[in-house]
């Protein structure tokens, strides 16, 4: 029974639409990891350049900018069934027209670009809005069991999907595996439509604009442990994601080659591994009612990891194989209390928020868990620059843990917030 308390809590899927859409997530996030190999590879066949497989970055983020708003705002008006509906399809054609474009020869690039920065538009929408319904659909106190699941299954295909599509391109070519992700994403369509209505609670008419998504912005204001929830969550990424100095570690720090190789994929995979661990044994996310608190101690945990990791960097010329394991390890555990850090935050918003907000809520928050890791890229790749790989990831962490307790003593009502189950 102790071990089963540990597992994660599946009475989600009692649901049966979350859980159709969960199963279907399944299959489509493999298929969308697919994709996003698949798009830099294309682009770096065609080319050769490193410069536009970078652009990559920026006609991915402006459009979940602006469209993570703004289909937030959507998401506050319109029924949510319909624009689940209506995004869907749009990531089927734009899946469609990669496989059509591929299939032709893809000889231009802008065009791939192009496709790319219209799925992620769709993407961008889509996602608030998914997020937005779940209240609609479970009761409170099972939102963090719900998106824990759904953390875990985005998590999984972060390590699947990467690896099968390597293992897929050189066989079947770049085409078929637009053309499995353009197939796997008729499972959530069908997921979708066996959707009831879900119109907006206290919606306000009118079409939503750029004063709807200040509005929504503005609604922050007035509910400090809500903004805190973005706040946390980009001290923890900006000062402590330091994947831009993965490439570097793995060649100058641990023997490998500069292309790549196997500790370059290993500490790629480490975070992402650990946070699907710790969605498996996330079965204690249900048992707590003071989430405010878990957060803070989920942010300080990975705070923590990450200048773990930094310090066994900086000893890796010294035991260079059991500082891999440690540093390894370390990004696991950050990995894992991310992903718990996440499902508590998540639920916040839905659950503190009102209906007829929780769209633009969602929004900010695709927009902080986008922007929140391509400022740290940024800023990483300088302190390390400057101080040195090692310095600059211990020294991130260093920054995570006293900025979150900076914020912890700034805001104590974040800290005391807890969940009321619903009755």
């Amino acid at each position: 029974m102790q071990i089963r308390a540990l597992l994660a809590d599946t009475r989600p899927l009692r649901n049966p639409h979350f859980r159709r859409l969960w199963l279907a997530n399944i299959v489509t996030v493999i298929g969308a990891q697919l994709t996003v190999v698949a798009v830099p590879a294309q682009i770096y066949a065609q080319t050769g350049s490193s410069a536009y497989v970078g652009l990559t970055g920026l006609f991915g983020l402006v459009p979940l900018v602006v469209f993570g708003l703004y289909g937030g705002a959507l998401a506050d008006v319109f029924d949510r069934r319909t624009i689940l509906v209506v995004t869907t399809l749009g990531l089927i054609v734009t899946s469609g027209l990669f496989w059509l474009q591929a299939a032709a020869g893809g000889a231009d690039v802008w065009l791939l670009l192009s496709l790319f920065a219209v799925q992620q538009a769709f993407f961008a929408v889509n996602q608030p809005t998914r997020s937005a319904l779940l209240p609609r659909l479970l009761p409170v106190e099972l939102l963090p069991a719900a998106n824990s699941l759904s953390m875990t299954v985005f998590q999984a295909g972060a390590i699947a999907g990467p690896l099968v599509a390597g293992a897929l391109i050189p066989v079947l070519g770049l085409e078929w595996l637009y053309l499995v992700d353009t197939l796997c994403l008729f499972a959530t369509l069908g997921a979708v439509l066996a959707l009831p209505p879900l119109p907006v609670e206290g919606a306000v008419a009118g079409t939503p604009g750029l004063r709807s998504v200040v509005e929504g912005l503005a609604y922050l204001r007035g509910h400090p442990v809500l903004l805190m929830s973005f706040v946390v969550d980009l001290v923890a990424m900006v000062f402590g994601m330091p994947r831009a100095l993965f490439p570097e570690i793995a060649h100058l720090d641990f023997g490998g080659p500069d292309e790549g190789g196997l500790v370059f994929a290993a500490l790629f995979a480490a975070i992402p591994a650990g946070a699907v661990l710790g969605g498996v044994l996330s079965g204690w996310v249900s048992a707590v009612d003071r989430q405010g608190r878990a957060v803070i101690a989920c942010i300080l945990v990975w705070g923590a990891a990450m200048t773990g990791f930094g310090v066994a960097v900086g000893l890796a010329g010294r035991w260079p194989g059991a500082m891999l394991l440690v540093a390894l390890l370390m990004l696991a555990v950050g990995g894992a209390a991310d992903m718990a850090s996440a499902a508590f935050r998540t639920s916040m918003l839905q659950a503190a928020a009102t209906d007829a907000v929780r769209g633009r809520l969602q929004g900010v928050f695709i927009v902080v868990v986008a922007g929140g890791p391509r400022i740290a890229d940024v800023a990483h790749g300088a302190a390390a620059a400057a101080v040195g790989t090692a310095a600059a990831a211990a020294g991130g962490g260093v920054l995570v843990v006293l900025g979150t307790v900076v914020a912890a003593l700034a805001v104590p009502s974040f800290v005391r917030y807890r969940v009321t189950a619903s009755t």
